[in-house]
């Protein structure tokens, strides 16, 4: 991945009207089509607003209209510097650590970074060939039983193709109603499952060939089956929630998630992550 420094953002992004030019042209890469003319037509800044004009009628387009940054009041270049700071650490940073960076309130750093976290979903993957598929428990007491049964905890379960991407949502429970639609979306089917021993696992639908390890029996790798790759990111995950956020309400929770998933998706590729990151701003909030 390439190096992406604060000089480069400085260089790119200097002011609120670089970083609008820049969302306008990632919004109509081949030109605005100005509705009126009913075709492609050139656009001017319009002075003191965020906005364009067509040269030949005068309508007006809003670049910021359908995404996040719709009638948020917070500098633009702002936001962008947010989404910098969050694609320049391995674990992310918090809510706190942007309001001293950027001088907003906590309030304002908190939305930012809620609002951002929610175009990193990645709903619509699939997985193929070989899926490993993992629970994980998330929060609560620190104190007694850890794992499965544990006091307060929120399930979580993950699904990683080997050598490819993950998706992990936040479940109510791991009963087998609940967690085998999620297989059924993510996982194209004659998909070679890798799990634990977890009866749950038992209730796989029969399109998916499945070997396991036994972890009770000290039981890591037997042949081709583990679960390694899926327990890595589940350490990635909590490292950063425990060392950067400390805690996180289930409520928010799938947010970290789809977060830390982007980040894990998208390590392998030559854009830097922030670059990636603002390449999902110009997508229209669902």
């Amino acid at each position: 991945m390439k190096r992406y420094t604060i000089k480069d953002f400085d260089r790119d992004f200097p002011d609120d009207e670089a970083c609008l030019e820049w969302l306008k042209n990632a919004r109509w890469p081949e030109g605005i089509q100005c509705v009126k003319c009913q075709r492609v037509t050139k656009h001017h800044k319009v002075s003191g607003r965020s906005a364009y004009a067509c040269d030949n009628c005068g309508n007006h387009v809003y670049p910021m209209a359908g995404t996040i940054l719709e009638h948020s009041s917070t500098p633009l270049r702002l936001w962008f510097h947010a989404m910098y700071l969050m694609g320049s650490t391995r674990c992310g940073i918090s809510a706190k650590t942007l309001e001293r960076e950027l001088g907003v309130t906590y309030k304002t750093a908190w939305r930012m970074f809620k609002q951002i976290r929610s175009m990193l979903s990645e709903d619509t993957l699939t997985l193929l060939k070989e899926v490993e598929i993992d629970e994980t428990y998330v929060g609560g007491r620190r104190h007694g039983k850890t794992g499965r049964g544990a006091e307060g905890k929120t399930p979580v379960i993950g699904m990683v193709e080997r050598k490819g991407k993950v998706v992990a949502k936040v479940v109510s429970n791991v009963k087998s109603s609940t967690v085998m639609p999620l297989v059924n979306k993510q996982v194209i089917p004659l998909t070679t499952v890798y799990t634990d021993e977890f009866s749950l696992y038992d209730t796989l639908p029969y399109v998916y060939p499945h070997e396991c390890v036994n972890h009770g029996k000290k039981e890591y790798v037997v042949g081709k089956a583990h679960t390694n790759t899926i327990e890595g990111f589940w350490s990635l995950v909590k490292r950063g929630i425990d060392g950067t956020n400390h805690a996180v309400s289930p409520k928010y929770l799938q947010g970290y998630v789809n977060a830390y998933s982007f980040r894990w998706n998208h390590r392998d590729e030559d854009e830097p992550m922030f670059l990636q990151i603002l390449s999902k701003l110009p997508s229209l909030k669902a």
